[in-house]
């Protein structure tokens, strides 16, 4: 049967490779700078927080029921080119988002390139009072200061040399200099705003009576005031509340249409793929695909980050930067558009067991050993979706750039696949459970390690363990599913786990962090999962060490009682080879 041209499994081993490489290749492009674009229009870690959140939901619940209905009216090949060709259209939306500093970001990137070697040195020394301040790169500071003014006064450059003048003695907390100091800030400023219209400098930074709350840099000022983070954060900055509230509505209206669309792809193509194999009993090669994934998400991180730097300012006139993520994102998502047309679909109708969802909840319900795993994955999820929104935020804090947060990422990527050979030797010595327990370790010690980084480049290091506490994590979490669920319920069991469970800790996780940071630092929130995490991990073990161990269900037992039933010789029972070759079989997974 697979002579025939419809089941050429190699041939469609070959393109669900190219597939997933291509869509991990769309996927890294802008997922893990999301975050960080969204704090460059301002918005502050409660919104970012929840426009995460939303994105995390519609994915944990849309992209299987999509995937369901695309089953059911057999329109998957419909929804895999309307899926992409829909992204293609609704992610370069999130770049008209309204954002306060249009007059200073069209120029940005000519100051940067024309005046970097001008400007670095007095930053240097403008603000030693501070260390955060002095090691903050020129864009950002070009970003922050004459960006953020909402009273637009057209004045000369000359108030702005008396601004300073007159507010050296107000803003001394901030900023610790001598007069020379002050003369050197002048020349920044005035290199920065070269033709562009003026502000007045007691306009543009009220600092004098107000707190400085930049919760998109992680930086505050020692001398706090008792006011709402929003507050603090519009009126430090002067940002009109009406300007961030409309933003926040447009990237909230954007991002939903934009994970509608995007969402049912992965997993109607999962699905699609899977039931195409295991027609013919070729479901071999299934399992090796997330490979691909992982190879194309490393080599999309790292190219996008490096053509942020390169291309940025000549695709962008006016606006933030990172532009460059949502137009190389239409991009491959065009190539992958190309590549989905010779996908593998089957063209029948695979007969399925009704309410399969139902009968997974209640294998759950039944399951403590379930119910605990399922409490450890939205625990994960939680603790992944802080650090996948908020990290990036804490290295740019210390200067880093985009080309070293991809690499950042790419190394968690690649540690994983180099795991991979040791998977059946892990889990056999230390046991699927054990294996859950040691990823939630490596976890905690992760977000511990982010607690106390020191520099940009002080996070990489740590990445290398993300092969545990994500793949080797998920390794576990599926071989315990496979043998505690029936062969009907299997991989709807495990999608439960992926897609809801993961996902709403995610959204979880999404929306109490940003909440969290508007009243504490980001060290803090790192702390306070690491602590979470290792009182779930005690209780975790505790209670598993009471639970009766399960077991999967052992067919050599069935065989033993069907025969008994039909034949009273005990003893050539057990000279039964398949019997004996089952029983070895359980044994082997026993020990």
């Amino acid at each position: 049967m697979s002579a025939h041209p419809q089941w050429d499994i190699k041939r469609a081993l070959r393109v669900a490779r190219l597939f997933h490489f291509v869509c991990g290749v769309r996927a890294a492009c802008v997922m893990p700078f999301l975050t960080l674009y969204l704090s460059q229009l301002g918005l502050t870690a409660p919104l970012v927080g929840i426009i995460m959140g939303i994105k995390h939901l519609i994915t944990a619940f849309w992209a299987p029921f999509g995937a369901s209905l695309a089953k059911s009216f057999q329109k998957r090949r419909l929804v895999l080119l309307g899926s992409l060709l829909g992204s293609v259209g609704t992610s370069p939306l999130m770049i008209l988002i309204p954002y306060v500093g249009k007059e200073l970001e069209a120029n940005t990137c000519d100051v940067v390139n024309n005046k970097m070697a001008s400007t670095i040195s007095p930053l240097g020394g403008a603000f030693t009072g501070n260390s955060t301040w002095a090691s903050k790169s020129t864009s950002d500071l070009l970003t922050w200061v004459p960006s953020l003014a909402a009273q637009r006064e057209m004045v000369e450059t000359s108030s702005i040399q008396k601004g300073l003048a007159n507010s050296s003695v107000q803003e001394s907390s901030y900023f610790v200099g001598s007069t020379e100091d002050a003369r050197n800030m002048t020349q920044v400023l005035q290199s920065t705003t070269s033709g562009v219209k003026e502000v007045t400098w007691q306009g543009a930074l009220k600092m004098g009576s107000t707190e400085t709350s930049l919760p998109t840099m992680g930086i505050a000022p020692t001398n706090t005031i008792n006011l709402p983070a929003t507050e603090q954060y519009t009126g430090a900055l002067n940002i009109s509340a009406e300007e961030l509230r409309w933003a926040f509505i447009f990237a909230l209206c954007f991002m939903m249409l934009w994970e509608m669309v995007a969402a049912p792809l992965d997993q109607v193509a999962d699905d699609s793929l899977y039931e195409y194999l295991d027609f013919v009993d070729a479901t071999y090669g299934y399992r090796s695909l997330w490979i691909w994934r992982l190879l194309g998400m490393s080599v999309g991180v790292c190219s996008t980050a490096a053509l942020v730097g390169q291309l940025d300012c000549y695709l962008r006139s006016q606006g933030p930067s990172g532009v460059v993520y949502f137009y190389s994102y239409a991009l491959v998502s065009i190539l992958a558009l190309l590549v989905s047309i010779a996908f593998p679909i089957p063209v029948f109708k695979q007969w399925e067991p009704s309410n399969k969802t139902l009968k997974a909840l209640s294998l759950v319900g039944n399951s403590p050993h379930l119910i605990l795993l399922a409490f450890t994955v939205v625990l994960v999820g939680a603790a992944n979706s802080i650090v996948q929104n908020y990290l990036f935020w804490y290295m740019k804090k210390f200067g880093s750039s985009e080309l070293v947060m991809g690499f950042s990422v790419a190394l968690s990527l690649l540690g994983e696949i180099l795991l991979y050979p040791l998977k059946t030797i892990l889990l056999r010595n230390v046991s699927r459970m054990g294996t859950v327990g040691l990823g939630l370790v490596c976890l905690a010690g992760q977000l511990l390690y982010y607690a106390f980084t020191w520099s940009w480049w002080s996070v990489l290091p740590v990445q290398i363990l993300s092969a545990i506490s994500n793949g080797a994590f998920w390794w576990a979490v599926r071989a315990s599913v496979e043998d505690m669920s029936t062969p009907v319920t299997e991989r709807t069991l495990m999608t439960m786990f992926q897609s809801h469970f993961y996902g709403g800790g995610c959204s979880l996780g999404s929306f109490l962090g940003g909440f969290v940071m508007m009243r504490y630092d980001l060290p803090i929130l790192f702390q306070m999962c690491t602590i979470i995490l290792m009182v779930w991990l005690i209780f975790f073990l505790s209670i598993l060490m009471k639970l009766p161990r399960e077991h999967k269900i052992s067919y050599s037992k069935l065989l033993v009682v069907e025969a008994n039933d039909t034949s009273d010789s005990e003893q050539g029972m057990e000279q039964d080879w398949l019997v004996k070759a089952m029983e070895d079989d359980h044994f082997e997974w026993k020990g």
